[in-house]
């Protein structure tokens, strides 16, 4: 393995052509995942530029071959800078099972950094929110946040469960959650921007708006 610097990283960055798009950088990162590069080194700057940020993350990650160690280096390194970074980790752990992302998810929840919170919700947006036995613990997961950002994951995800479990997610809507408005509009509108949902339920959902809004404004 080839523990690769700082240095090193930048002068391959600099080879690359001006105005380098993502494409570029991924394919040095398929280069040093072909020769085990060990990126270790790079984790104390990777907050201070997005493409040490991919490197870091994509090479690593792309190494360890267990989902369980993938999980677990993203729970180790819970360093994100916007929410771009956190949303291009999901397939990395699509295939955990339910209780073990669900204590991620729990510890998530309580941190401080709202992309850490965003992480909480989004990392379920694959084939980890399709199963219909726990619909209702993933609603349970949806509790009021200010954060822009983490508003938009929660209404990522209803809107994500909507698509497969229509009925649930309107039951629980309709009465049980207690969100501000603007998650749940925000997942209305989600929704209805789907076109993986039919117009019949589109409809069904967006008659919640007034009541929703009646009950939680803000």
């Amino acid at each position: 393995m080839l523990y690769a610097t700082k240095q090193m990283i930048l002068r391959d960055i600099e080879s690359l052509p001006p105005n380098c798009k993502t494409k570029d950088i991924d394919a040095l990162i398929r280069r040093y995942v072909r020769e085990q590069y060990d990126v270790s080194g790079l984790r104390g700057e990777i907050l201070t530029e997005q493409r040490l940020h991919r490197i870091y993350f994509y090479t690593s990650l792309k190494q360890l071959k267990s989902v369980y160690d993938r999980a677990a280096f993203i729970d180790n390194n819970l360093l994100f800078s916007d929410w771009w970074h956190t949303d291009q980790l999901i397939h990395f752990v699509s295939a955990l099972d339910y209780e073990t992302a669900r204590r991620y998810t729990e510890k998530y929840l309580q941190s401080d950094d709202l992309f850490v919170r965003r992480w909480g919700y989004v990392l379920w947006i694959s084939k980890l929110c399709r199963d219909e036995a726990h619909v209702d613990e993933l609603l349970s997961l949806m509790k009021n946040d200010n954060a822009y950002y983490v508003q938009m994951a929660q209404a990522w995800l209803i809107a994500e469960l909507a698509v497969f479990f229509p009925e649930q997610v309107w039951q629980w809507m309709d009465s049980e959650n207690a969100l501000y408005y603007n998650i749940n509009g925000k997942a209305i509108q989600k929704i209805c921007d789907s076109f993986r949902v039919s117009a019949a339920n589109k409809e069904r959902f967006k008659a919640l708006r007034p009541k929703l809004k009646e009950r939680n404004p803000a």
